[in-house]
């Protein structure tokens, strides 16, 4: 398995994850012009943020989004992973696992970088087990949204 930055190669996988985890997640279709042009948006400006996709045998079998929040507190940026998706037969085999190590090894080895979060539907059980497996927690906040 390897996990790297996403390039515009990886445009279509992207969309596709993205419209496959909408329904799975949300039981929702995505427009497909905002969609593919938010993808793209990413993939043309990393200001934006970072996608990094998963390949076992040079097959791309997964996806996420990092982007950036800065931290007054702290004086660095916390990546936000966002956007997750792998293929369902590749699932429970350690590509999400794989792919938080790369991430947070970035993270590790930057001083500029402070650390990782990440938000995931109430109901979606399985991934909250999957980051408290990673070491991750749900300690500190709760997280609030208005979305137009």
């Amino acid at each position: 398995m390897k996990v790297r930055k996403a390039t515009i190669k990886d445009y279509e996988s992207i969309v596709n994850f993205q419209q496959a985890m909408a329904r799975e997640t949300e039981g929702i279709e995505l427009r497909i012009d905002p969609l593919e042009k938010g993808v793209k948006a990413v993939l043309e400006d990393p200001s934006k943020g970072i996608y990094y996709v998963a390949e076992v045998n040079k097959k791309v079998v997964s996806s996420l989004l990092t982007t950036y929040e800065w931290s007054d507190w702290r004086n660095g940026t916390v990546l936000w992973i966002q956007s997750v998706y792998v293929m369902p037969q590749y699932r429970r085999r350690g590509v999400y696992r794989n792919m938080y190590s790369h991430i947070k090894s970035l993270v590790l080895s930057s001083d500029n970088l402070m650390g990782i979060r990440l938000y995931a539907d109430k109901s979606n059980l399985a991934a909250h087990k999957t980051y408290e497996n990673l070491g991750m927690n749900q300690d500190h906040y709760i997280t609030f949204e208005w979305l137009k």
